[in-house]
């Protein structure tokens, strides 16, 4: 029952997804910008706590709910974890009607060919069931594209698709994310590349599947309205990508169909130091300001 209704508020729902998907590598970046330096934990397990803190606090806001939240991306130490006695995934869609996703990669290969690969997800299958189990309607995997070399967003893109695969073999959505680097040169090039890339791997589809995309906001307008228009395509997602709130808002605006999915831009702004009322009046400015660019289009 939940699951359908899930699908549907993915698949049309007004607003965004919320990543609070940070892992190992990129949480103490994160929890310094909440202003927690590193001289406040000692112990790996003392650093995902805080950080377990800071996403609880979020999803626990007022304005973190389905009415402008679609879903949440989640890492895997979060779904795991409660938030207010209830399992994380079990606690986002019956207390605030936000439909949970998982990450899934487990980093990233050294750059070859212009691009980095995932790491090879050993015991992907077993974190597929325990998610499926958890409540979990869909996962989530980066991968990096940073030169127009065509060769190497050819083969980013199969292996965001062969996982792909894999994850629908257990009934659940993934989000495919082929990230371009904002800052490269040659970056129209690499996505027009990654459009051709993407739209033959999703041509070759059985056509009773379907899959979601989590792009870089492109720099032409409307870059991917065919992979929009897909049927293919359950709903694409843009990341912010390194761009701040105002930028990747504007970027996001511009793009038709696309809603944001953020990670960096959603936290800006907030603190550890910050009081609940101050806390909760920051970040439902910025829900509002990202939810408004994600239904501009």
């Amino acid at each position: 029952m939940s699951n359908q209704a899930q699908w549907e508020q993915v698949r049309a729902g007004k607003g965004f997804i919320a990543a609070l998907d940070q892992s190992g590598g990129s949480t103490p970046k994160a929890l310094k910008l909440y202003g927690v330096t590193e001289d406040a934990y000692k112990t790996e397990d003392e650093m995902f706590s805080l950080i377990h803190g800071m996403r609880s606090r979020i999803v626990n806001a007022p304005a973190f709910t389905g009415d402008k939240v679609v879903g949440a991306i989640l890492f895997e130490m979060t779904m795991d974890r409660q938030i207010d006695g209830k399992p994380a995934a079990t606690a986002l869609w019956e207390d605030h009607h936000v439909v949970p996703f998982l990450k899934v990669d487990k980093g990233l290969c050294d750059a070859e060919g212009g691009v980095q690969l995932m790491k090879p997800i050993d015991g992907l299958d077993a974190l597929l069931k325990k998610a499926a189990d958890a409540g979990i309607f869909g996962t989530k995997m980066r991968s990096v594209i940073s030169a127009a070399n065509a060769d190497g967003i050819d083969a980013i893109v199969a292996q965001q698709f062969e996982v792909g695969k894999q994850i629908l073999a257990h009934g659940l959505m993934p989000i495919l994310e082929p990230e371009v680097t904002i800052s490269i040169a040659d970056k129209a090039e690499a996505e027009d590349l990654l459009l051709a890339a993407i739209t033959k791997q999703l041509d070759a589809l059985p056509d009773d599947q379907q899959v979601m995309l989590k792009l870089t906001l492109p720099e032409v307008a409307n870059e991917y309205q065919s992979l929009v228009d897909h049927p293919k395509v359950l709903r694409i997602v843009a990341l912010s990508g390194g761009y701040n709130r105002e930028e990747a808002n504007t970027r996001l605006a511009q793009n038709k169909g696309i809603i944001a999915s953020f990670s960096r831009a959603l936290t800006e702004g907030l603190t550890a130091q910050q009081d609940d009322a101050d806390f909760n009046s920051e970040l439902s400015k910025t829900i509002d300001a990202i939810y408004a660019a994600s239904v501009a289009g």
